[in-house]
């Protein structure tokens, strides 16, 4: 049950994504990159919707992108279905930091996907990146997004020459990416979901040999593909960030602690504490999700009360130079 329902409400492995197209610098394109067009719909309590969210705050594009977001907690998607989902408060008052749908009236992720398309029997995931002129969705594909956020818009960004996945550093970067993606961002979830012993002894194998890489190419330098902050880092840090206070319990991914890591412990800090990265956290909505979201994993829904780890304390990274890609 849990496991299906991860795959139904976020990229969980091996979930695919149906709404795939670009928006574009081209103003021929059906989805130009204008500001005010565009409304970024996510929760906070997933990884994947976050690091869309982060670009955003990094680029400085949230005068030219709306967003908003769900409440943590799945709940019913339609009446006399079993379907459980992302679903809008009822008020703006009812869920610290989550609001109501104020573009379509939707009550759910759900309603989006229906009024994007009439045949739709995928799945319905965040983040959604929403065209608010063709009321449809462009995209609902973290990874594109990401790129997206990155170059095509920018002209209305307040920091368009950052540059999170720089020509320099492209190799490096996909291939980090791709490792960070199987064996930590997915692992997670693997070692969460294990139907059995073998495959769970696997997946945390797996996880903390990636983590013990992580922390090792961290031990000389500042960033996972040398001195300058990339997209691997985002996409590392959205996980890292939820680790101590969620995976490590309900996904029993307890093995090492990654405030038991030098390293990755101060990275996560040096990266928390990026101008407008901590307002990208919000670790209520995700100990609510994962803790309250899982009946086959934790099925009376108590959530713990720590360790409530402070990542605005200070970290050593400093100690290495920054440099420009």
């Amino acid at each position: 049950m849990a496991a299906s329902l991860a795959k139904e409400n976020s990229n969980f492995p091996g979930t695919a994504t149906s709404f795939r197209n670009s928006v574009s610098q081209n103003l021929d394109s059906q989805f130009p990159a204008e500001s005010g067009r565009y409304h970024l719909y996510i929760s906070y309590a997933c990884p994947w919707a976050s690091r869309c969210l982060a670009i955003l705050i990094l680029k400085g594009l949230d005068k030219a992108i709306t967003f908003s977001s769900v409440q943590p907690l799945w709940r019913k998607t339609k009446e006399n279905e079993e379907h459980i989902g992302w679903v809008f408060p009822d008020s703006d008052t009812e869920v610290l930091d989550a609001e109501r749908d104020h573009l379509n009236g939707a009550k759910t992720i759900r309603e989006l996907y229906d009024i994007a398309s009439l045949n739709y029997t995928g799945k319905y995931t965040v983040p959604v990146l929403w065209d608010k002129k063709l009321k449809t969705i462009v995209n609902n594909e973290s990874s594109e997004i990401l790129k997206m956020f990155n170059t095509e818009f920018n002209h209305v960004a307040e920091n368009p020459s950052f540059d999170l996945y720089h020509p320099n550093l492209r190799t490096i970067i996909d291939e980090t990416n791709e490792w960070i993606h199987d064996g930590i961002s997915n692992g997670v979830y693997e070692c969460g979901f294990a139907k059995t012993q073998a495959a769970y002894d696997v997946a945390v194998k797996k996880l903390f040999d990636a983590l013990d890489k992580c922390e090792e190419i961290l031990g000389r330098q500042r960033f996972l593909c040398g001195n300058t902050l990339t997209e691997s880092d985002i996409r590392l840090f959205v996980t890292l960030i939820r680790f101590d206070e969620a995976y490590a319990v309900i996904f029993k991914c307890d093995k090492r602690l990654v405030r038991e890591y030098w390293n990755l412990f101060n990275y996560t800090k040096d990266i928390y504490q990026i101008k407008g990265l901590s307002s990208t956290v919000k670790m209520d909505h995700i100990k609510q999700n994962y803790y309250g979201s899982f009946p086959s994993i934790n099925p009376l829904g108590i959530v713990a009360h720590g360790p409530n780890i402070d990542y605005s304390l200070p970290h050593d990274r400093h100690r290495f130079s920054t440099e420009t890609a």
